[in-house]
Parts: structure tokens; C-alpha cells; sequence
């Protein structure tokens, strides 16, 4: 099986105790990943990485420090992946659970000789969604890339090539790390997803506050937020559309 990682803030002990449990009840060894914390950033540290010329031109709202050191956190995952022995690895953030089979589905994945896929997706709150190329991964899991991938990071295995290409081209970046990886069209990465999904949500308690809290206190006013986001969504969707069209995408 690959290696896993789990992103995890040191003071957030609660979350890592949780999803250690999970882990070692399925023998699936793996390696903590110090977080970065946003908070604690400084405004030049924020700037190196952060492009919020762009995000004003071509994101939906601001990134608050909390998802900007989520997004460092991931990169660092991407970077031990790329610089590591192993083809591949697993990349887990710390507030989830599983099912039984999540084992068995990583090391399905990690077997997997396929070469349809770069980046493989064990979380969807839609398990719904239509899959082009969908096959049989192991008894009772499907895999397939799906029309729209999911916006979560929870959970996902990603092969060394594409974390190599993922550490290249990650900075500066202007939005959150799991809204940029559903734009295939840019990273050029082939995103898949297991169904059902051997990832569920977890505990969202945190002693830190999640990025979904600090986000909804950061909120402006109402109507401007509202137009663009819903102009920010058609774009992708657009956009999305075009994509599939060119690939000849069919479910």
C-alpha cells in the first residue's frame, strides 16, 4: 500500500487521536503532517504565497488565513509524495471517519496499473455523481472520473508524478486547495473517485475552529457576496462544459 499522511495542527490532539484509532484499527500505518496554521502567519509570509490580485479577478471571496495555511498543508503532503520512494501516496485531512473497507480500497488503488487517473478521490458528499469510465475497482467499489469533482480534500490518493507536477505549479495561488484541484482544465491532472466512498465526515470538532466557522464571520454584505458567487459558479460551469466537450466525456 502507499504511504499516508495526515494533516493535522498540533494543537488539534482530539482530531488526531480520533482518526489515529481509525487508522491503526485498519493497520494502516502512516505520518503525521505538521500543519500550517494561517493564523499565525505574517502579512509578508501571506504574500509570498498568496495572489490576491487574482483571487479579486478570478475568485469567488478572499481566503482567510485559515485556508491559506490548509492550502500550505497540502503542499506539504505533495511534497513528501513527490521527493518520496514510493508511486504514490495518500493524503488525509484529520476530521474523518471510515468505512471498513477503507484498507482494503487503498491498497486496490495503490494496485491499481490502470494509468486512467492522477489524483483518485475517497470523499464525495454525492455519491451520485455520473462517472465516465466507470469500472468494477474491487468487489463492491466502483472507479471512474467524475463529471464534476468533488470540492473536499478529506481524503485522496494522488501517484508521485502528480505530486510532483501538483509541488511545481502550486504557488502563488488565489483559491482554496480543494476548489483549485476541480479545475482539471488547469492542473492537467486526470481526477477520479471511488463510490461509495470509504471516507465519511468525521467529528468537525476542532480547539483551532474549522475554516468553514471563520469563513462565515468573514462573510460581506449580502447581495454582492451573492452575485458573485452565483457569477463565479456559471463561469465554472461554463467552463466545465466546454472541458467535457473536448475530452468527449460520457457517462
Amino acid at each position: 500500500m502507499w504511504p499516508s499522511y495526515v494533516i493535522n495542527l498540533r494543537d488539534n490532539t482530539g482530531r488526531l487521536a480520533r482518526v489515529s484509532a481509525i487508522l491503526n484499527d485498519q493497520n494502516i500505518p502512516f505520518q503525521r503532517i505538521e500543519a500550517v496554521n494561517g493564523w499565525k502567519m505574517t502579512a509578508e509570509e501571506i504574500i509570498r504565497v498568496y495572489d490576491a490580485r487574482r483571487n479579486a479577478r478570478d475568485g469567488f471571496q478572499p481566503l482567510i488565513p485559515a485556508e491559506i495555511g490548509c492550502y500550505l498543508s497540502h503542499i506539504e503532503a505533495w511534497r513528501q509524495i513527490a521527493q518520496g520512494d514510493a508511486p504514490g501516496g495518500f493524503i488525509f485531512e484529520d476530521d474523518f471517519a471510515a468505512t471498513p473497507d477503507l484498507a482494503a480500497v487503498m491498497q486496490a488503488v495503490s494496485l491499481d496499473k490502470s494509468g486512467e487517473w492522477d489524483m483518485v478521490k475517497l470523499f464525495t458528499l454525492d455519491p451520485s455523481v455520473p462517472l465516465a469510465g466507470e469500472r468494477d475497482l474491487r468487489v463492491g467499489t466502483r472507479i471512474g472520473i467524475p463529471y464534476r469533482v468533488p470540492t473536499c480534500l478529506m481524503a485522496y490518493g494522488v501517484t508521485k508524478a502528480a505530486a510532483q507536477q501538483l509541488l511545481a505549479n502550486a504557488v502563488p495561488f488565489f483559491r482554496p486547495v480543494d476548489e483549485d484541484q476541480k479545475f482539471v482544465w488547469e492542473t492537467g491532472l486526470r481526477v477520479a473517485l471511488t463510490l461509495p466512498p470509504p471516507v465519511i465526515l468525521g467529528d468537525q470538532e476542532t480547539v483551532t475552529g474549522t475554516i468553514g466557522a471563520a469563513r462565515r464571520k468573514s462573510r460581506g454584505a449580502g447581495l454582492p457576496r451573492l452575485f458573485r458567487k452565483m457569477i463565479y459558479a456559471l463561469r465554472y460551469r461554463m467552463a466545465l462544459a466546454r472541458h467535457r466537450r473536448r475530452e468527449g466525456w460520457r457517462a
